[in-house]
């Protein structure tokens, strides 16, 4: 029974040292999204932190399209970051079966 527990605490201690790696691989990710063509471009880092803009100067001449293009453009990247962080984190949860809706980081 000791054995069993040992065991446990060291798979344990092992899943947590995973997770770290995985935040500060996630932490470093970059990803950018882009709407109109390319007319505009967002970068996030994997905290969902802005990097950078570039808005083409054309899609100034029609303000509400430029509003919808940054939005597009801004959610592109979040949905970028959002997969590659999964799949980081799926990494360090490997051969761990989690409760369906249970999500990582906490």
């Amino acid at each position: 029974m000791r054995g069993n527990i040992a065991q446990l605490m060291q798979q344990a201690q092992q899943m947590q040292e995973n997770m770290a790696r995985a935040q500060e691989e996630v932490a470093a990710l970059e990803a950018t999204g882009s709407a109109g063509g390319g007319m505009v471009s967002v970068t996030l880092g994997g905290r969902m932190d802005c990097r950078k803009v570039r808005i083409d100067p054309t899609v100034f001449t029609d303000p509400e399209m430029a509003e919808d293009l940054v939005a597009a453009a801004f959610n592109d990247a979040v949905n970028k970051i959002n997969a590659a962080s999964q799949e980081k984190m799926a990494g360090a949860t490997a051969g761990m079966q989690l409760p369906p809706g249970f999500k990582l980081p906490f």
